[in-house]
């Protein structure tokens, strides 16, 4: 009796770049390496940074050979529309060597697989057919690992993430967004897309990023219509990856909130839970961050909130806001 044929998988991994082609760089050479003896392809966007770093990347990989084959394709997307937009013009783009991808792998530009993190997630997808979505393990370059998973935003999430109290917290365990850190590979509602694998079964069926968040938010609310159609997202714990951590938006200096923040979490709460819901949703944060601010100063500490915080999020929680659009699927 003969064997069945097993299909090989076709895996597509995007790079998105914005000013920071040296590490861009960095991430393909890790991606090229770990896709060895794995079918596909990378393709490294450039999201307009208008900084010459298209041409740049362009002339670092040819000087390293990487552009003789068809493994490898370096691109400008011609509009920088954030995160998921970028992403999206790689996805419809396709593979290099114009095979269509069963696999979608999202690699952060500084980000680094460590050795077998791009096969664990392919075996783990394999291993796994109702899983549709699979996450890697992060880590920092001095080892400490990045809070990656997380149970979906909620009313009650919100006011215990802002009031950051003890007792509030055991009562509301249920709602905490960010899930203890696993130790070993566990379902989880989402987690970040800084390496990101994705069926394309998965992108067929509920479409791709929605380009409506400019960036923060897109990955919560795949993961979150995945979920509705059917799909588990999973943290696995076998793949690692090195971040160095938002490198090209500053998040980790941030002393002002930027807009684009407030907006993609007001787009998030309004599609998932409607305007009344993300109303509370809002309400529920304000209270709990005026608990905390009210603790602090009986405390005489520093609540450590970023400039402007609570009165921003009200603006943008009050003001007009177009209704989400149409969230477009990949066309075959």
């Amino acid at each position: 009796m003969n064997s069945p044929v097993l299909h090989t998988p076709v895996l597509h991994t995007i790079v998105l770049n914005f000013r920071t082609p040296e590490l861009s760089i960095m991430a393909v050479e890790g991606a090229l390496r770990e896709m060895e003896g794995i079918a596909g392809g990378v393709t490294l966007v450039d999201n307009d940074s208008g900084d010459g770093s298209l041409e740049r990347m362009r002339a670092e990989a040819q000087a390293r050979g990487w552009l003789d084959g068809d493994r490898l394709a370096i691109v400008g997307s011609g509009h920088n529309g954030g995160f998921g937009a970028g992403n999206n013009f790689g996805i419809r783009r396709g593979t290099p060597d114009g095979r269509r991808a069963d696999l979608v792998y999202l690699l952060n530009s500084d980000a680094i697989p460590q050795p077998g993190a791009i096969r664990a997630l392919v075996d783990h997808l394999a291993a796994h057919p109702q899983t549709g979505i699979a996450c890697s393990r992060i880590r920092g370059m001095d080892g400490a690992p990045h809070q990656t998973a997380f149970r979906f935003p909620s009313i009650l999430g919100e006011f215990e993430g802002a009031v950051k109290t003890g007792p509030v917290s055991r009562l509301l365990r249920r709602w905490i967004v960010a899930l203890p850190q696993p130790d070993r590979s566990v379902r989880v509602d989402w987690s970040a897309g800084a390496s990101m694998m994705i069926r394309m079964d998965v992108l067929d069926q509920v479409g791709l990023f929605d380009e409506g968040f400019f960036l923060y938010f897109e990955e919560t609310d795949l993961c979150r219509r995945a979920a509705k159609a059917g799909w588990e997202t999973h943290y696995v714990w076998e793949s690692e990856i090195a971040h160095i951590g938002s490198a090209s938006t500053g998040m980790q200096r941030w002393d002002r909130v930027p807009d684009y923040w407030y907006d993609s979490r007001r787009r998030y709460f309004e599609k998932h839970h409607g305007r009344a819901g993300a109303l509370l949703a809002s309400v529920a944060h304000l209270a709990g961050g005026g608990l905390w601010r009210l603790r602090c100063l009986i405390q005489r500490r520093d609540p450590e909130m970023p400039q402007g915080h609570m009165g921003r999020l009200a603006r943008h929680a009050l003001r007009p806001q177009a209704r989400p659009k149409h969230v477009e699927k990949v066309k075959p």
